[in-house]
Formats: C-alpha cells, sequence, structure tokens
C-alpha cells in the first residue's frame, strides 16, 4: 500500500512539474513578446526598405533571402525552396501630369507589370469610351483611339464613402446618390456589352488600333484608396488614377476641353525570375516526422507596401518562430513556417508546397494561418474537421483570457475552398485553421489598395496575434495524441440541391505571366 501511494505521489508530481514547465514556456513567450517584440523592427525592414513584394521583382527575392537571413540569426535553418517561374519584371517611377488646359500633377500609378513608357514619356490627348447603340457603331469608333489616352473606368459621381453620406447627409439625399449611382453603373455596363467587349477584352481592341496608353480608376470605395492590379497591355502602359484626378480628367474630355496628360511610366522586363517559398523549421526531437505548420503568404500586390496583405500575417509566424526558437527549442514535433509566393495569383505557393511534399499531409498535426489584415484575431472554425472541436478548444484554453476573450469559435465549420493558404491544405485533407481578423476597414481601404503602408498596421493587435499563433503552435506540438481528421458529411446546396462536396487538391501555376 505504502508503494501504491508512493507510485501516485510521484506521478502527481511528475504530472505537476509538466504542467509547471508548459506554463514557464507559455509565460515567458508572453512576457518576451511583450517586453522585447521584434514586431515593429521587423515590419520596418520589411515593409520600408524591402517594401512592395509583387510575384517575379527582384523585390521579392530580396525579401525571401531577407527571411533566410533573420532566421538563421535566430538559429532557425530556413531555405528558399523554388517552385517555379514568373514573369519578371520592375517597377520604376511614375508620373503623371495634366498638362492642358491647365498644369496639374496627377495622383496615380502604373498597373503591375505594365509596358514602360521610357524615360521621355507619352504626351497626348485623353479620351472617354463612345455611348454606341451597336458593337459596328463601336468598331466604326475605334479609329478614333489612335494616338490618345483612353479612360475605360466608370464615371464616380461621389469620392465620399457611403458611411460618409449615411453620417451627413439627408436621408432624401442619400438615397437620391445611391439611385444616381445605380443607374449611371447601369448604364456604363450596359453600354460597354453594346461595344461587343467586355473591360478585359477592349483593352487588347484599343491598343491594336493604335492607343497610347490606358487610363482605369479602380476607386476602393474609401477616402484616396484605389485597388492596384495587373496591367493587361502588351506594348503600351496602363496607369490608374486615383478618383479625384480621374473624374476631373474625365469631366474635362466629356465637356469638350481636350485634356492632355503626360505619363512618365518606367520599368524593366527583366524576363522570368524563379519562384520561391520561404520554410524554415525547428525540428522535432520525438515526432519529427510530425508536422505543426504555421502559414502566410509573402507576396503582395504593389499599389503600396503590402502592410496589412500579408505584411502583418508574415510579422506575426516570424515573431513567433522567433518566440518558440527561444523557450521551446526541442519541440516534440516539427514546427515549420511557410512564406508562400504567389497567392495573389492563386495560392500558388501553398499549392506548390502541399502538392510537393505528399509525404507530409498525413502527418499534419494542424496549420494555422493568418491573413486577412492587421486585426486581432476574432475568429476560428473547425474548417469541416468532425472533431476540431475537442483539440482547438483545449489549445485555444492555454492562451490567456484577454486573447481569447475575442475569439468566437464555429465547430465543425466548413472547408475552405479558396481565399488563402489554409485551403490548399484543406484540400489535401490536413487540418488547416485560418486565424480571422479583425475588420479594421480591411476590404475598404487596405487590401490590395495603394494605402496599405506600415502606419495602417496596429502593433497591439499583431503582437496578440503572435503570442496566440505560439501558443497554438506549443499546444498542438505537445498534444500526445495525433489529431482526428475526420470530415463532416457537407449538407445540401440550397442553390443546386445537390449534396457539396470537399474542396479538390489544385496544382499551382508553374509559370506564371509567360504568355
Amino acid at each position: 500500500m505504502k508503494r501504491l501511494f508512493l507510485g501516485l505521489f510521484l506521478l502527481c508530481a511528475m504530472l505537476t512539474v509538466t504542467a509547471q514547465e508548459k506554463n514557464a514556456v507559455i509565460e515567458n513567450m508572453i512576457k518576451e513578446a511583450t517586453e522585447n517584440s521584434q514586431l515593429e523592427n521587423l515590419g520596418h525592414e520589411l515593409l520600408d526598405v524591402i517594401g512592395p513584394r509583387l510575384v517575379g521583382t527582384p523585390e521579392m527575392k530580396q525579401a525571401h533571402d531577407w527571411a533566410v537571413a533573420t532566421y538563421e540569426k535566430w538559429g532557425i535553418p530556413a531555405e528558399n525552396q523554388q517552385y517555379g517561374e514568373w514573369k519578371a519584371w520592375q517597377r520604376g517611377i511614375s508620373h503623371i501630369d495634366m498638362v492642358s488646359p491647365r498644369i496639374q500633377s496627377l495622383d496615380g500609378m502604373q498597373l503591375a507589370w505594365s509596358p514602360s513608357t521610357g524615360p521621355k514619356g507619352i504626351t497626348a490627348e485623353v479620351i472617354t469610351l463612345p455611348t454606341v447603340k451597336d458593337s459596328m457603331e463601336f468598331k466604326n469608333w475605334l479609329k478614333n483611339a489612335k494616338g490618345k489616352f483612353v479612360m475605360i473606368s466608370e464615371y464616380q459621381i461621389t469620392g465620399r464613402p457611403d458611411y460618409n453620406w449615411e453620417e451627413f447627409a439627408t436621408p432624401e439625399s442619400f438615397e437620391k446618390m445611391k439611385k444616381d449611382r445605380d443607374s449611371l453603373s447601369k448604364n456604363f455596363q450596359d453600354n460597354m456589352r453594346r461595344t461587343g467587349y467586355n473591360s478585359r477584352s477592349i483593352i487588347e481592341a484599343l491598343e491594336n488600333v493604335g492607343a497610347v496608353g490606358i487610363v482605369s480608376s479602380y476607386w476602393s470605395k474609401g477616402f484616396g484608396a484605389n485597388k492596384i492590379f495587373a496591367s493587361r497591355t502588351k506594348k503600351i502602359p496602363t496607369i490608374d488614377l486615383e478618383l479625384e484626378d480621374y473624374g476631373m480628367l474625365y469631366r474635362l474630355a466629356e465637356y469638350g476641353d481636350k485634356p492632355k496628360i503626360k505619363v512618365v511610366a518606367e520599368s524593366k522586363d527583366l524576363g522570368v525570375a524563379p519562384t520561391f517559398n520561404t520554410v524554415a523549421q525547428i525540428k522535432g526531437s520525438e515526432k519529427p516526422d510530425e508536422y505543426v505548420i504555421l502559414s502566410a503568404h509573402f507576396d503582395s500586390w504593389d499599389g503600396a507596401t503590402g502592410a496589412t496583405d500579408n505584411g502583418t500575417g508574415t510579422l506575426v509566424m516570424m515573431e513567433a518562430m522567433r518566440l518558440l526558437k527561444k523557450f521551446y527549442p526541442n519541440p516534440k514535433r516539427t514546427i515549420l513556417v511557410g512564406h508562400w509566393g504567389s497567392e495573389e495569383q492563386g495560392l500558388n505557393g501553398s499549392r506548390a508546397f502541399v502538392e510537393d511534399h505528399p509525404e507530409m499531409i498525413e502527418n499534419i498535426q494542424a496549420v494555422f494561418n493568418q491573413d486577412n489584415g492587421t486585426g486581432r484575431v476574432v475568429n476560428m472554425n473547425g474548417a469541416g474537421f468532425l472533431h476540431s472541436y475537442e483539440y482547438l478548444t483545449r489549445w485555444l484554453s492555454a492562451a490567456p483570457k484577454e486573447i481569447t476573450k475575442h475569439i468566437e469559435t464555429h465547430f465543425p465549420g466548413s472547408p475552405s475552398g479558396g481565399g488563402s493558404d489554409n485551403a490548399s491544405f484543406v484540400a489535401a485533407g490536413a487540418p488547416a485553421f485560418n486565424l480571422s481578423s479583425l475588420n479594421w476597414s480591411y476590404w475598404n481601404y487596405t487590401w490590395h489598395t495603394n494605402r496599405d503602408t506600415y502606419d495602417k498596421i496596429v502593433f497591439d493587435d499583431v503582437r496578440s496575434n503572435a503570442i496566440l499563433t505560439a501558443i497554438l503552435a506549443y499546444m498542438a506540438s505537445e498534444d500526445d495524441t495525433k489529431v482526428s481528421t475526420e470530415k463532416i458529411i457537407l449538407p445540401v446546396s440550397e442553390r443546386t440541391g445537390k449534396q457539396l462536396e470537399w474542396p479538390t487538391q489544385r496544382s499551382p501555376e508553374r509559370k506564371g505571366g509567360l504568355d
């Protein structure tokens, strides 16, 4: 009996010591993240010094090399893993000026992969698309585009976002504005259909008849915010103007004032560049062939510096890895971080990783992905894995209440079919969970816009996310059991009447922008 009591005492003592050690790891990570955060420094180096990270650009490769060097400085082995190639291009100086009927510098920039004007630039009249009754009338008009800059975006009657109208306008004025705006938008779309083209194919038609450039404006429905995507021209430049200047030029053209602009949009076509994922790992000590994966895409569009899409996700994962290496250097399972390339063009980096490492998929304990902005994590769901409630709830319980009190959970949730890199893993059957963030006006003001810069980062929230991620990785690694990957039976679609199917694994684009 004494031996039995002694055995029970020793077992309880061991469990107590283990719990204390685990708590010590968590408490040390929280203390380090709070008192010695590296987030601001990392953000400065990545966003201010390196800048935007468009796939195929020298800056993207510079960012990959910087990440490898940073991890190695922390004692974490890292490498750039090539998975394909992309059109190589580098942005140069953009300067846009109205030179008639008066002089004014305009706010705008060339779109990604735009052909260059050369340093001397191009000066020409700006015209709008005509209102036509059918495609034949438009075909006859096309010759008028020769030698001109052509404006292809619809005119916006207000540069004030709806929330501003709602706050200050009378209800009658607000409703009238929305009715007028909807009518103009419908007229623009109907007219586009009558030309025989759509918003993409009309660009090629204009280029083929000798237009000297394309002028667009993709307003993001926020003050001063435009979305900046890719040029679709082969030989002539494409520029995006902010709403205010686009509207002014549009009115001048429509009133017959024949505005002229000078566009200097320098860039370099550099041929073909390799595309990479940056992968770093802390090797597991007991189960090295099982994996906890931290996930964030590394690339960005280049209207700004990609601070909240996805600089903040990148910083979260880097800081979490730093904390884990410092206070949990010998994890039970291997903790791997993936900084994926070319997410913005179709989850290409993560899809390539999943496709190239099939031996890892069934051995993944969990993937934690963060993408959608600077806000603190406020939502997690079980991604359609039947037993996710059991283990995710247990792991979350180790995080401080001041973090978890903001998080709403949904179990078993549903599998993501796209949107961010967690979907690449879910499609292959691996338990991957998105750490979904508070909005902070993400969709209007920073998502793919010219305003996605360092100053939009809320570092208190990002610090909270780094702590949460480090704790989740720690708990997933330490878990005594391998998690269940049993999937739910998906419901019948209300739209089609057919049972929904689990997303299927898709191959990445490995030769992008080269056609």
